[in-house]
Order: structure tokens, then sequence, then C-alpha cells
């Protein structure tokens, strides 16, 4: 009885060494693959603004979908952005866009608290800065893997480019509607004017429609675009 409950013991041990084995493996594989994605900073910090990953696979759909709409995208400065849009979309995605280093700790907490109380993982808290480096070198997939090469990624991001430039490739290749990527577009496709010339109404509303631009947005008006709409509307009141 004594040598089986060792003999167990030891298969025991030897099952859970393989384990840990397995694990550093699939650990060293990873960290490889993040160094992989990782991108030269500097391009992104002074070159010119690169077309998302998910633009990239819209036209790729197009090419092969002629019922799609055809992309519209037209990269401007942040300087030939309305100020109205820039402020409506940090208080509708990140309102302490100016005060983490790229991951809110608190809206992470207020998330997965969330999650907990309503017993399923919807995903929550992302920054701007993580939603820029989902859109330029990952994907929309939703798995806790692509989650983690994306705290990872900006963690980085974030100590080689400045909050201004993040704000800037973001809202160029931000989602306003189906193959409307960009502010610009956004303005062009919806009021048939430039990103600089949004009042503050047309900026929030364009803000409210980032959570599902294909599906609420300015011409659908749908009822969660009009609470969108109205929760913006009121946070702006407050931090001014």
């Amino acid at each position: 009885m004594q040598t089986m409950r060792i003999m167990k013991g030891r298969r025991v041990f030897r099952w859970l060494r393989y384990a840990l084995h397995a694990l550093a493996l699939l650990l060293v594989i990873d960290a490889g693959y993040i160094l992989g994605l990782l991108p030269d900073w500097e391009h992104y910090q002074n070159g010119p603004i690169q077309k998302s990953n998910f633009i990239k696979t819209y036209e790729f759909r197009h090419a092969s979908d002629a019922g799609l709409p055809s992309l519209q995208w037209r990269p401007v400065p942040l300087s030939r952005i309305s100020r109205h849009l820039t402020r409506a979309i940090i208080v509708a995605e990140d309102a302490r866009f100016y005060e983490h280093e790229g991951i809110d700790a608190e809206a992470l907490k207020q998330a997965m608290e969330y999650n907990i109380a309503n017993l399923k993982w919807a995903y929550g808290g992302s920054t701007i800065s993580q939603q820029m480096i989902k859109n330029m070198l990952l994907s929309p997939s939703r798995n806790p893997l692509r989650k983690w090469h994306e705290l990872w990624l900006t963690i980085d991001l974030e100590r080689h480019v400045s909050k201004r430039r993040i704000l800037e490739i973001y809202m160029n290749v931000a989602e306003f509607g189906r193959g409307i990527y960009g502010a610009e577009a956004g303005a062009r496709h919806y009021w048939g004017k430039s990103a600089a010339s949004l009042n503050p109404a047309e900026a929030i509303a364009l803000a409210a429609s980032l959570s599902n631009p294909v599906h609420d947005n300015p011409i659908t008006r749908t009822d969660y675009f009009q609470r969108q709409v109205r929760k913006i509307r009121r946070n702006l009141r407050w931090s001014k």
C-alpha cells in the first residue's frame, strides 16, 4: 500500500513537471511572438499615418465582395480635427487618457467587477492606447491571449510614442461606419464637411458611434446611440 502511494506520488510529480516545462515553453514562444509584433515605434511617432490592420482587412473583404461600400479613409493631422471631437472622443472612450500610462487600472477593475457580477466575459476598460494597438497591430478577436498581447504592446507603445501622436493615430483609424475609418471620413460621410468644421453636437454624435459604428451611428440613431449621445454630453459638462 505504501509502495503504491509512493508510485502514485511520483507519477503526479512527473506529470506536474511536464506541465511546468510545457508552460515555460509556451511562455517563451509567446514572448517571441510579442517581440515579432513590435514595430519600429519611430515610424509611429514621426512617420505618416499608416493603414491599420482593420483597414487592410476591410480592403481585402471589399476586393471579394462588391456589395460592401468602398473604403473611406482620409488621414489628417490632429490640428485639422475639431477640438470638440477630440474632447468628445476622450470623454467617451478614455476619460483618464492623459493620466495613465497606457493601462487604466481603475477602468479594468470596474470592467472585471462587471464581468464577475454578470457571470460573463465581456471585455471593458480599454484605453485609447490599447484600442490604437488593437487596430494597428492586432485583430478584433475577443480572446484572453489577444488581450494579453495588447497589454504588453500598449505598455511599450507609451514608452516610445507621445500621447498626442497616439490620439492622432487613433482618431485617424477608428471605425465610424461600414468602411468608414478616421474622423475626416466620418465627418464627410455623415455631414459633408471636414473634421475641422464639426460643431459640438456633430462631434458628440460621431463619438457616440464608436461603440458599434455599423449599427449605432448618426444615420441609424438607435436608442443605444441616443443614450450614448446623452451620456457623452453629460460627461462633457462635468469635465469642464
